[in-house]
């Protein structure tokens, strides 16, 4: 929309209303100040949420990378096929075997039920980063050594160096019957990878020693998968889903963990919806200060009409008046919302400074500050659709300027 020099000095004339209009000039304020507001935090919420999200499945995938494949039964039998085959699929990065089985622990009386892993070698040092306490490099095949989750070891008041017996209930034929087979382990290293189902249960070993525990011969339990992209991840393994049908079962890490990640998504909407209430309110804001400023300027409005102003050029002038109100409140909340996320970590440690709380505890929500990550795609749409909808709000302002009756106006000047 291209405007004319007389409509762009109008333009900008009602967009600085002078000192007999200062309430005019209020409104268009607090529109702008709305506006901002409202598209600061949903640039601030949305980011925050995209960053939780982040964190969960780097933390998840850590440990069971994209996609499982599981055999039926349990044990997959001349896997190193299998392995092959899913390490030539095209977008798979890593492909590694692993056993799996749920058991169950017993410390000085206490019994818990607990999820026993073996890894390879290179997949046990992946977890360095979470360790706690201990050495990962005591983990090696034919040792009795464990590393267990930090939540495991609270519960069941284990420390580095203690024993802990695990149960597996197949055990040895007897004349007497299934005798289980209970092995005692030294617990070596604990450490915390920030999920709790996983640092309540997870007991990790090498994977030839959960072969003996388990007494699987050279059988695997699954293979984990990483994928160039997680997001992608099911179509990646669409392909080996299918030809492994009947054999094993694909799980992609959206399923294995659902009924979180379907928490967080619906968190999201609701959230994206609520603030979305917040920037229709700042559209109605724009369309009463508009309004006002139609029934202010209505005199002004019939004097232009008489001397020759065409209704499209009012039509242009209130809109361009009313959109640039809502796109210096989205740019300026778009800006505002950057600053905010940028020093977040630094406005959350002044808050709590300042009111003696703690608002970010990292021993309950396992990340050592508030995380956050800038979808460029998402802020262009909140940017997009703020000032679509201040356009629209200009619409109906701009339509009663643009037919205002000059005659009835002025007849009783």
């Amino acid at each position: 929309m291209i405007l004319s020099p007389f409509e762009w000095t109008v333009a900008k004339r009602y967009m600085l209303p002078g000192r007999s209009e200062a309430v005019i000039t209020l409104v268009a304020s607090i529109s702008i100040g709305v506006v901002m507001l409202s598209v600061a935090m949903l640039v601030i919420v949305m980011s925050v949420m995209n960053g939780f999200r982040a964190e969960l499945i780097d933390r998840i995938t850590s440990l069971n990378g994209h996609a499982v494949v599981q055999a039926y039964g349990g044990r997959l039998e001349s896997w190193e096929d299998v392995l092959a085959q899913v390490q030539d699929t095209p977008g798979v990065t890593r492909a590694t075997p692993m056993v799996e089985q749920p058991l169950l622990a017993t410390f000085s009386g206490r019994a818990e039920a607990v999820l026993v892993r073996g890894n390879q070698a290179e997949d046990i040092a992946r977890l360095r980063s979470s360790v706690l306490m201990g050495n990962m490099d005591s983990l090696q095949p034919g040792s009795r050594n464990i590393a267990i989750g930090s939540r495991l070891a609270l519960k069941m008041g284990v420390r580095p160096g203690d024993t802990l017996t695990i149960i597996n209930p197949q055990g040895r034929s007897t004349p007497f019957g299934t005798v289980p087979r209970q092995i005692g382990y030294t617990v070596t290293v604990v450490f915390e990878v920030g999920i709790y189902d996983f640092d309540e249960r997870m007991v990790i070993m090498p994977m030839a020693n959960a072969q003996t525990l388990l007494l699987m011969g050279n059988t695997i339990s699954a293979i984990e998968v990483t994928t160039e992209d997680a997001d992608r991840a099911p179509e990646i393994m669409a392909p080996v889903s299918r030809a492994l049908e009947g054999r094993a079962v694909v799980t992609i890490w959206q399923e294995m963990n659902a009924s979180l990640f379907e928490a967080l998504q619906v968190e999201r909407v609701a959230m994206a919806f609520a603030l979305g209430i917040i920037v229709l309110v700042a559209a109605f804001n724009i369309l009463s200060s508009l309004v006002m400023l139609v029934r202010s300027k209505t005199r002004d409005i019939a004097i232009m009409r008489t001397m020759g102003a065409r209704r499209q050029s009012l039509l242009r002038i209130f809109v361009t008046t009313g959109s640039v109100v809502g796109a210096i409140g989205t740019l300026a909340g778009v800006f505002l919302g950057l600053v905010v996320l940028f020093f977040r970590q630094s406005i959350v440690s002044g808050i709590e400074f300042l009111f003696r709380v703690q608002l970010w505890n990292p021993e309950v929500r396992f990340l050592t500050e508030l995380p956050a990550k800038v979808d460029p795609v998402e802020i262009i749409v909140i940017a997009g659709s703020t000032m679509g909808l201040a356009f629209l709000a200009t619409l109906y302002p701009a339509w009663r300027a643009a037919n205002t009756d000059p005659v009835e106006v002025l007849r009783y000047e």
